[in-house]
């Protein structure tokens, strides 16, 4: 009896396969594949293996009432037909799907085996390994920049794509605070994208390429890991930290000085924050939450006494850097704290001003207080509700 191997494939990883289906594969008397740029075909020649490229078929089949119903085309009736054919002349062929094979056309193989009383049998991929679409992403990022590739992604350097990704990092923030898991992964994809651009033009230069990018953090990762990779202990997440900080230092001895390594570029907020844990460490931390709130109280009187524009601007530095202090101490991310409250702030204030034409000038401070804590009454009644 004739055989038809169907033989699944990943686009993304091309010679790829599942033990048993390349054991399909190098036992039939010929391999088909959908398409002339079917991704397996190199490899089929490395294994030196007989094959054919099933062409669209130079006229189409009339359908069934069966035929109809699954959903097949004239087109995918003909193609199936012809590689239902090939199986009876040869004996066994195996037909390796690929990216523009649909489900009715799989169907349409099934239905004209069926009918010539071919034998069946349907290889499948299994997991596909997690990220084999980031592949992909790669593999469009090289054409992007190659020479007949898009102009603009061809002219882009390390430099002119930096503000673009602090844009996408702020963006993923926002999508962050948002909620929704949706936006969170686009936004996600968008700072990935910036990755493997950055990565393309390292490659373009002969610097590194996307697998030095890779292979860089999953050593490191492994490396600072050795309580998961190795047969170190660990008591908890305390001294998982502790034990990073440690072979960090190992690992950059040039670094000497107790801020070397925090980037002064960062957002102001995330740069304090960051100075005052490298302080801590050290020693330098309040002991209560008492002391850094006495701190702040100190700084406030500093700021009302200050005698000019000059003087409290330096006063309001410092009141921010004792809020943070106080906020460090609690594992409060003062970035993500304040957006809240920003968030808050514009939701509640569009409440009790839902038309901007309303002349809002001669409102007295009374009103103001009296609709803002309306607003807030409303926000805190419907959150209890839900």
């Amino acid at each position: 009896m004739a055989r038809l191997v169907l033989v699944d494939t990943a686009d993304e990883l091309p010679g790829l396969l599942p033990l048993h289906a390349w054991s399909a594969l190098m036992s039939s008397d010929l391999v088909l594949v959908g398409a002339p740029d079917h991704p397996f075909l190199p490899h089929l020649d490395l294994a030196e293996l007989r094959h054919e490229v099933v062409g669209d078929p130079e006229e189409s089949k009339a359908l069934s009432r069966a035929d109809l119903l699954s959903g097949v085309t004239p087109v995918d009736k003909a193609r199936a037909e012809h590689i239902v054919d090939r199986a009876r002349d040869e004996g066994e062929v195996v037909y390796l799907l690929g990216a523009g094979d649909q489900e009715a056309f799989t169907r349409a193989l099934g239905m004209e085996a069926a009918r010539a009383s071919v034998e069946v049998e349907v290889v499948y991929f299994a997991a596909r390994p997690a990220g084999t679409r980031l592949l992909a992403l790669v593999q469009v990022m090289q054409r992007l920049r190659a020479p007949d590739g898009c102009p603009w992604d061809r002219e882009q350097d390390h430099r002119t794509l930096a503000r673009y990704a602090v844009e996408e990092v702020y963006e993923l923030l926002e999508a962050i605070d948002g909620g929704r898991p949706e936006d969170i992964a686009e936004e996600l994809g968008d700072v990935l994208l910036q990755v493997v651009f950055h990565a393309q033009i390292g490659a373009d230069e002969g610097a590194f390429t996307v697998d030095d990018v890779a292979g860089g953090i999953v050593d490191k990762l492994v490396r600072r890991h050795p309580h998961v990779f190795s047969d170190t202990t660990v008591a908890g997440a305390d001294e998982v930290v502790a034990n990073w900080e440690t072979l960090k230092a190992t690992e950059k001895p040039d670094r000497t000085g107790v801020f070397d390594g925090v980037a002064p570029a960062q957002p102001a907020l995330a740069y304090t924050e960051q100075l005052q844990r490298r302080a801590a460490k050290v020693g330098f931390e309040w002991s209560t939450d008492a002391e850094a709130v006495d701190r702040i109280r100190a700084e406030l009187d500093e700021f009302l006494a200050a005698g000019d524009d000059a003087e409290r601007e330096h006063e309001l530095g410092d009141v921010l850097m004792s809020v943070v202090s106080l906020a460090r101490r609690h594992g409060i991310d003062t970035e993500m704290a304040l957006r809240a409250a920003a968030r808050r702030f514009r939701r509640r204030f569009e409440a009790m001003v839902p038309e901007v034409s309303e002349d809002l000038g001669d409102r007295s401070r009374e009103e103001w207080l009296a609709r803002w804590d309306a607003a807030k009454a409303a926000e805190t009644a419907e959150t209890a509700e839900t």
